[in-house]
């Protein structure tokens, strides 16, 4: 499939007449509802996206990643009030929004709305908010959830910039090009999202430290008297 780059998503943004970003909007909400898969920068590290209710985009997404089909994709969404759909919540609401948007992914008791084909080995299914406007402009552009994972091949560094995962640039849509997503020179950007299971009351598990271990755990225990699950 041809892959088209749009320069400078990301800075289209911040101008009041932003016209280049709402084209890369339309023209990926175009390619993920044709069954493509879209690189998008998010607030972590960039990623690729397709239509998690649409099973043949799913199976594109783990082909593309030399991913074994075990290992869990998240969903993306443009608003915690979207989660209660596709999740069953066990926390305050007040606690998602203390998280969410942000660089935290929260594994929640996946609903029956959510497509059987997205992992479906487990009951669990893994929440992401981006706090970047283009990612949640195009989650709220989709009908259902976006799914979720970094661009690069599996057990690979995860990429700061397109360039980086230019040998997956054959196997997408779209490429959308936010520019360096924080500091290219930092390993701790590199980490990704926290991953947090809170599918237990009263309780939470780190599944991936990530970048934002600290603040998370600080609001999960000091907040809301949430205990660590002992392993």
């Amino acid at each position: 499939s041809s892959c088209l780059l749009l320069p400078g998503g990301a800075a289209a943004a911040a101008r009041p007449d932003p016209r280049g970003w709402r084209e890369a909007v339309a023209a990926a909400v175009g390619a993920l509802q044709a069954g493509g898969l879209v690189a998008v920068p998010t607030d972590t590290v960039y990623g690729v996206a397709c239509l998690a209710q649409d099973s043949r985009a799913v199976r594109s997404i783990y082909s593309l990643k030399g991913r074994n089909g075990k290992k869990p994709l998240a969903i993306c969404l443009g608003d915690v009030e979207h989660i209660y759909r596709y999740c069953h919540v066990n926390v305050p609401d007040e606690l998602l929004r203390d998280l969410l948007p942000g660089p935290v992914t929260l594994v929640l008791k996946r609903s029956e709305e959510l497509n059987g084909d997205l992992n479906p080995f487990t009951s669990l299914v893994g929440v992401r908010i981006p706090n970047h406007p283009f990612i949640r402009e195009l989650a709220r552009a989709c009908s259902g959830p976006l799914a979720l994972t970094s661009a690069n091949i599996s057990c690979q560094a995860s990429t700061l910039t397109v360039s980086e995962f230019q040998d997956l640039w054959p196997q997408l849509s779209l490429v959308i090009d936010g520019g360096p997503i924080g500091d290219v020179q930092s390993p701790e950007c590199r980490l990704g999202s926290t991953v947090v299971d809170l599918s237990v009351s009263g309780k939470y598990t780190i599944i991936r430290p990530g970048c934002a271990l600290t603040s998370t755990v600080e609001i999960l225990r000091q907040k809301y008297g949430l205990i660590p699950e002992s392993s």
